[in-house]
């Protein structure tokens, strides 16, 4: 119970640290346009801002997300990270098409940059800061199952990729002297993170439609093979989803005609237990009790087809 109210602790800090980083890194960038004008600054803040929305949104998500199950919710409220994830990619695919439109525009109608090393220093250090938060929370939301540190994680690096990139093109301006560098690196880095937000939008259906995760299901498969023939049963009918921080997994359980419930019981918690200690991701497992000999006949056609292996 500690262990699980620390982490939940873990994942609630971490969010704080990265929607105050997010104020930070966007109050250093919005000075950084204001003294040098540079269309790939201002792109970069632009991020920063969606940067912000999305955490907010995410922070919500996540506290909705640690909610235990009730009346209205039977399976909890984790799925909600599904929502955090797409629209965080959603914002983030926005801010790419704004950073093309005001590239394109500025290029246009003139290029005028001013106090570009001073820009630039600003621009690297909140480079520097967003990629060192946005691999902790990475590191955190992988090992904790959480989806949206994960994807809260990755926008941050995105974020600091984008500095990077424009700290990149704003250097070779100062050395090269030739100014549409600016709008073309803004646009490359749009390019950029619009592939990032469309994974994130595609992370989120996947979530949303329950797709199943081929590596986990190879994973529990062959232990559930050995733990079945370990124990002189057999099994079919196996599923599983992700609720966002926990995998719920289903099977049938077959054991000879005639076998006594309590001790069929007995023995599928056995396997149910050793299955969850073995997954090295929290996981609920459910099994069901069928006859090996006759389960075929119990269920329906359409039934069996749906569940044989």
């Amino acid at each position: 119970m500690n262990a699980g109210k620390d982490e939940a602790a873990l994942l609630r800090f971490a969010m704080r640290l990265s929607l105050g980083t997010g104020f930070l890194m966007l109050a250093i960038k919005v000075s950084a346009y204001w003294i040098t004008g540079s269309v790939a600054i201002l792109s970069d803040a632009a991020e920063s801002v969606v940067h912000v929305v999305a955490v907010s949104f995410a922070a919500y998500s996540l506290s909705v997300s640690q909610k235990p199950p009730d009346r209205s919710h039977h399976y909890g409220h984790e799925k909600i990270a599904f929502f955090s994830a797409g629209f965080e990619g959603a914002m983030i695919v926005l801010a790419a098409f704004y950073i093309i439109f005001v590239s394109t525009e500025r290029w246009l109608g003139g290029l005028h940059l001013e106090n570009l090393g001073t820009g630039t220093l600003l621009t690297l250090a909140a480079a520097l800061i967003n990629a060192v938060l946005g691999i902790y929370l990475v590191w955190v939301g992988k090992k904790h199952r959480s989806l949206i540190l994960e994807a809260n994680g990755k926008h941050v690096l995105t974020d600091s990729w984008t500095s990077f990139g424009v700290v990149g093109g704003l250097t070779l301006a100062l050395i090269t002297g030739w100014l549409p560098l600016d709008p073309i690196l803004a646009m490359i880095v749009a390019l950029n993170i619009l592939w990032t937000g469309g994974k994130l939008m595609r992370q989120s259906v996947g979530g949303l439609m329950d797709e199943a995760d081929e590596k986990l299901e190879s994973r529990v498969r062959s232990l559930l093979t050995k733990m079945t023939s370990e124990a002189g049963v057999q099994f079919h009918g196996l599923r599983q989803r992700s609720a966002g921080n926990t995998v719920w997994v289903e099977f049938h359980l077959l054991f000879p005609k005639g076998t006594l419930l309590d001790s069929a019981h007995a023995l599928a918690t056995r396997i149910e237990e050793r299955l969850q200690q073995e997954l090295d991701v929290r996981a609920e497992v459910i099994s069901h009790l069928e006859t090996l000999e006759d389960h075929q006949e119990v269920h329906s056609q359409e039934h069996h087809e749906r569940f044989s292996e």
